[in-house]
């Protein structure tokens, strides 16, 4: 039970502050016509933080950035998609939600994000922030050591609940906002904050990586 815990309060404490995975799926739970067309985002961000909280706990990407080429491709990947995303969100327009005719709902549906660029997106945001994998090797994978056989598999177990539990979560606010928000400027709003922030988080990258040069 103690590693049951431990996992659950420590995967929330890690997964809560505002980041870009957690930006993209709320933001395709707001834009998707139904919630259940945000599920693509969903499933693809959990079962990236369901690998990497596997490999954080088993060591095995721990060994993997040890390979500085390979740190310095992640974060340069990192800081391009970064930007490359920011523009994205800033030139979006959401569409108001239809109300009327089917038509305005096959409109609306064709304006945002398919199932594939869902999971190209999200598979990004997740793999491609090495502030994030380090974070997860540092507090998780660390964390995990405390814990043998069963009791570690307990403590994974909680840990990869939670964020499938948050992803779910996450989508379905969004979705209710979207509801809320009938003539998308809450939205319109909400992605120019996102670009910004996510702009920001791509500088901190680049400066990171220049002051390892």
């Amino acid at each position: 039970m103690e590693a049951i815990l431990h996992g659950l309060i420590l995967a929330l404490g890690l997964i809560l502050p505002l980041g870009v995975q957690n930006v993209f799926v709320f933001t395709q739970g707001a834009v998707q016509p139904r919630l259940i067309r945000a599920l693509p985002a969903v499933i693809a961000a959990a079962l990236c933080d369901t690998l990497l909280i596997s490999l954080a706990i088993f060591g095995v990407s721990a060994i993997v950035l040890q390979v500085e080429a390979l740190r310095f491709g992640l974060m340069i990947a990192g800081v391009l998609f970064l930007a490359y995303m920011g523009t994205t969100l800033w030139r979006s327009h959401p569409v108001p939600t239809p109300t009327t005719s089917t038509a305005a709902g096959a409109s609306s549906a064709s304006q945002v994000l398919p199932a594939s660029r869902q999971i190209l997106f999200a598979l990004s945001v997740s793999l491609l922030n090495p502030h994030a994998l380090l974070d997860t090797i540092g507090v998780i994978g660390t964390s995990a050591l405390a814990y043998e056989g069963a009791a570690q598999l307990r403590f994974a177990a909680a840990c990869i609940l939670v964020s499938w539990l948050w992803f779910i979560g996450l989508a379905a606010l969004g979705s209710g906002l979207r509801r809320l928000d009938a003539n998308g400027r809450m939205m319109q709003l909400f992605n120019r904050g996102s670009a910004l922030f996510i702009w920001g988080t791509a500088l901190y990258l680049l400066w990171s990586l220049i002051g390892d040069l």
